[in-house]
């Protein structure tokens, strides 16, 4: 069953304008890069191996630490780790593990640098099951959620559930329903732009 949208919103922050006057998420309003992100690719749909298990490697890194952070250091995490190229990413050794906890482009935590190699181990097993892409795009609820401001906006659902588990019986980890739902937001599987917001419906 999708997550119902809820009937009526509370009281909360809806959206608001920015420099330009058209109205977007909050969230996007605080930083520049913020902003180019929401405005030109959160939301929008995102479909192929290398771009997907890109996106969960940085939701991943994510966990515990701002956007922000990632964010601004994603083509420092691409070049660490090949364009995240799951072949290539797949055949690292420990001492290009111990390599990548060294380089200062990327967060350097043992426990996610890890998660991304063993990820990346199984998404390539997961090639003879049909594929990341398959996987993660079964899970698309066919109701998105309908959030009026802010505070309406989940952080979990019941497809966000489902894919995180599924993710785990397949190999990943680092992939819990929290991780899963803003992977399925930012990849355009769910629409959670505000509904004042210009960009509500990319995910369509």
């Amino acid at each position: 069953m999708p997550d119902p949208s809820p009937p009526e919103s509370r009281a909360g922050t809806p959206a608001q304008p920015g420099p330009d006057g058209r109205p977007r998420c909050p969230w996007a309003l605080s930083q520049p890069d913020l902003r180019d992100y929401h405005d030109q690719e959160w939301g929008d749909p995102v479909h192929g191996e290398t771009a997907l298990f890109e996106r969960i490697s940085l939701e991943a890194f994510q966990s515990g630490l701002s956007w922000l952070t990632i964010l601004r250091r994603r083509e420092g995490f691409r070049a660490a780790f090949d364009g995240f190229d799951p072949e290539a990413v797949a055949a690292y050794d420990e001492d290009r593990a111990a390599a990548l906890l060294a380089d200062t482009r990327i967060i350097r935590n043992r426990a996610k640098v890890h998660a991304t190699i063993g990820n990346a181990r199984a998404v390539l097993v997961l090639r003879e099951r049909g594929g990341l892409d398959e996987l993660v795009w079964s899970h698309r609820p066919e109701v998105s959620p309908a959030p009026r401001v802010v505070e309406d906006v989940p952080t979990t659902s019941t497809a966000s559930r489902e894919l995180a588990r599924d993710l785990k019986r397949h190999g990943l980890t680092f992939v819990g329903p929290t991780t899963a739902h803003a992977l399925m937001e930012a990849c355009g599987l769910v629409d959670t732009h505000l509904l004042g917001c210009f960009r509500r419906g990319s995910a369509s």
